[in-house]
C-alpha cells in the first residue's frame, strides 16, 4: 500500500492541495487516511476515484433525439 501526503496527493491527481482539503472537509472526494492530525491517501484509492471521474463521450446520455 502505497501512502501519499496531500501534497503528493495533490501532485499525483493534479487537484490543489486546498482543493483537497475543502474535499474532506464536504466529505466528498477521494478516500483519505486520519492518522493522528496527518493526512493520507492510498494511491489506489486515488486511482479509483480518479476513474469514477472519468467520462465516456461516446456512451449514451439518453437526451439523444430520435429525429434524423
Amino acid at each position: 500500500m502505497t501512502r501519499l501526503t496531500t501534497k503528493e496527493a495533490s501532485a499525483y491527481t493534479g487537484l490543489a492541495e486546498q482543493t483537497l482539503a475543502t474535499m474532506r472537509s464536504q466529505r466528498r472526494g477521494p478516500k483519505y487516511l486520519k492518522l493522528s492530525n496527518r493526512v493520507f491517501y492510498r494511491q489506489n484509492d486515488l486511482d479509483e476515484y480518479l476513474d469514477s471521474c472519468l467520462i465516456d463521450p461516446a456512451a449514451p446520455t439518453g437526451n439523444e433525439s430520435n429525429a434524423a
